[in-house]
């Protein structure tokens, strides 16, 4: 007799991004040339100072074992990282380093959340925060994020959470946004503060985009007077400085927060890697002026597609200010077809065309509330982003094919209308 999963691993959901990624890598592999806009990982190399220093890390054998909250002069660096260029008054006993901001989300929930407790989240939102929120017995609680207001959080959405939900603990707050590229103005981000501020909510602030802010510069809610105490920021390098495959993140919160995700850190994975610290504190060091050349490139990629994307009737997109992610509307196109919106994510990858294919996400992958769009990260050359563009709108005529990836697919097929902006 074969043993039982538990109803959590039963029911995980995992991040569709990577599914699709392994649909189009065995496309390629098969010899299909698939533009790849599905997956959020940066197309440039890791910057100098980190690949150097990471280097030299392992030739002078720093390959054992370190303090589970992480190397002390790894800590210093990102507090005066986040204190000089966010205005958080963080010191290195406020910071706990993790491989990636990812992990911080479990040890978030792990931290504030038992059972039955609600958390609210945005919709659309990254994908990971629900399973650690079940995995608590916790209750996620929705609130769509809505295109007319530029995907930004409603604080009318959060007081209706405190003042009516029967166990409000926790809020998920992801600014700048994924999927979206919204951005939480520094208005919102006091009157968040005003809120909770006092009250037994804590906030996890999910912040990878940091550097990729097209307007202005990115607000944290630790900026906010008595926040470090409510509330845990993650950071990632994967993004800022292109090092998604070191696995190197930290976050920052209040002595109490920071102490008991130590311990997770203790319990779960000991440390992380001292190499990989070693080149993450030189990165933050040395490596800015690199970073914001790369940014840049970024922001000229999220131009080139959403300019695009307008161009193409049916589709309506915002200009993102933040992340390299574009988040077009697509319901007329979706009605016309009768088609879900993953399911025609999936169709530009599989259906549109034998030889050639678009790789991105349906909407609804981020949640309900993401029905009737499409995501597209800007992780190709511009070139490359070029032919996808060009591909979409004979994609979309191509009637025919439509119909017959329903017929193999039917479970993409639309049976209520989208709502039209």
């Amino acid at each position: 007799m074969s043993v039982t999963l538990s109803e959590f691993a039963q029911g995980l959901n995992v991040e569709t991004a990577f599914t699709v990624l392994a649909i189009a890598k065995q496309r390629k592999a098969q010899g299909k040339d698939v533009v790849e806009l599905e997956i959020g990982d940066s197309p440039f190399d890791s910057t100098a100072n980190a690949k150097q220093s990471g280097a030299q890390a392992i030739s002078n054998n720093q390959s054992h074992y370190c303090p589970s909250p992480g190397l002390p002069e790894f800590r210093e660096a990102a507090a005066n990282f986040v204190k000089s260029e966010f205005n958080i008054p963080a010191q290195a006993s406020n910071v706990v380093v993790a491989p990636g901001a990812k992990v911080f989300e479990q040890f978030f929930c792990e931290a504030f959340l038992n059972p039955g407790d609600g958390c609210l989240v945005f919709s659309p939102y990254f994908p990971t925060y629900i399973p650690n929120i079940l995995r608590r017995g916790a209750r996620p609680v929705f609130a769509s994020l809505k295109q007319s207001n530029e995907f930004r959080p409603a604080v009318a959405d959060i007081e209706k959470f405190l003042n009516t939900d029967k166990a409000p603990k926790a809020i998920m707050l992801n600014s700048p946004h994924n999927p979206t590229g919204g951005v939480t103005t520094e208005q919102d981000l006091r009157d968040i503060a005003d809120l909770v501020r006092g009250k037994n909510v804590a906030v996890f602030s999910d912040e990878p985009y940091c550097h990729m802010v097209w307007k202005g510069r990115h607000r944290s809610l630790l900026e906010q007077p008595g926040m470090m105490d409510q509330c845990m920021a993650a950071y990632t390098f994967s993004k800022s400085y292109s090092m998604s495959g070191w696995r190197l993140g930290f976050s920052i919160a209040g002595a109490a927060i920071t102490d008991a995700v130590s311990k997770m850190v203790n319990t779960t994975l000991s440390c992380t890697p001292p190499i990989v610290q070693l080149a993450g504190k030189a990165a933050l060091e040395k490596d800015s002026v690199e970073r914001d050349a790369v940014m840049q490139k970024f922001r000229e990629k999220v131009v080139l597609l959403t300019n695009g994307l307008n161009q193409i009737p049916g589709i309506k997109t915002l200009d993102p200010t933040s992340t390299f992610y574009v988040f077009p509307n697509v319901a007329p196109i979706c009605n016309k077809l009768g088609i879900k919106s993953h399911g025609l994510a999936l169709y530009l990858l599989d259906g549109a065309d034998d030889k050639f294919g678009v790789a991105c996400l349906g909407g609804e992958c981020f949640g309900e509330a993401g029905e009737g769009f499409l995501r597209f990260s800007c992780a190709e050359p511009n070139d490359r982003i070029t032919q996808a563009i060009n591909f979409l709108p004979k994609a979309f005529e191509r009637v025919d094919r439509v119909q017959a990836y329903l017929e193999k697919n039917p479970q993409f097929r639309l049976t209520s209308p989208y709502p039209e902006a």
